[in-house]
């Protein structure tokens, strides 16, 4: 009883960092953003993209652009060079990209590859892409296993940042394993949740 009681304070006040760092939202395939949410504090951080991303998708929320730019520091000096894929995320982008995928798969099969307008952390501009500096498997299944994906596997919650949708957790996301995807929740929470093996869905509902 004492060992639960001392994970469910550590779980708690991990949660209330985040709270009080505004990174404790949690979008899912049930609760979504307005259409018309656009972060107010949106920048371009200062790190490498790769070629052809759009503008928009450069930006994340000031804090997190921060933490990325030490992210990346952090890799570069490990001899593991990042590149940025795909950062904040408009509602009419989103409902795009979606309806790509629904044509090429059915609207249930996309459904595990990709969120539905409104309902994409991509929006929130506390999520963010990455591939290594080459581009090689940017997005896509092959990343996994790649030498940045470990990287990104052992620290990115050094930085704020945790592995969104994990191996083995499907069920619990709603969607298929995306090592790439990352989401900013702060340092507490983000160790937090590698501590316990919890994703966000357990440790923000």
């Amino acid at each position: 009883a004492a060992v639960a009681r001392a994970a469910a304070a550590r779980a708690g006040a991990a949660r209330a960092a985040a709270a009080r760092a505004d990174a404790d939202v949690l979008v899912d395939k049930r609760r979504g953003l307005p259409a018309r949410y656009v972060p107010r504090d949106l920048v371009v951080p200062r790190v490498r993209f790769l070629a052809g991303v759009p503008q928009e998708a450069q930006r994340l929320r000031r804090r997190p652009a921060r933490a990325l730019e030490r992210l990346f520091a952090a890799a570069r000096r490990d001899g593991v060079p990042l590149a940025a894929v795909s950062g904040y995320r408009s509602f009419g982008s989103q409902r795009a990209l979606f309806s790509g995928y629904a044509s090429e798969r059915g609207a249930e099969n996309a459904s595990h590859v990709s969120a539905r307008a409104g309902h994409s952390e991509h929006q929130t501009g506390l999520a963010i892409d990455l591939a290594g500096a080459d581009g090689r498997c940017a997005a896509t299944g092959c990343f996994a296993g790649s030498r940045p994906a470990r990287w990104l596997a052992a620290h990115a919650a050094e930085h704020g940042f945790v592995v969104r949708y994990p191996r083995g957790r499907e069920r619990v996301t709603g969607y298929a394993y995306e090592p790439w995807h990352l989401r900013w929740v702060g340092v507490e929470l983000a160790s937090e949740s590698i501590r316990s093996g919890r994703t966000l869905d357990e440790l923000l509902r």
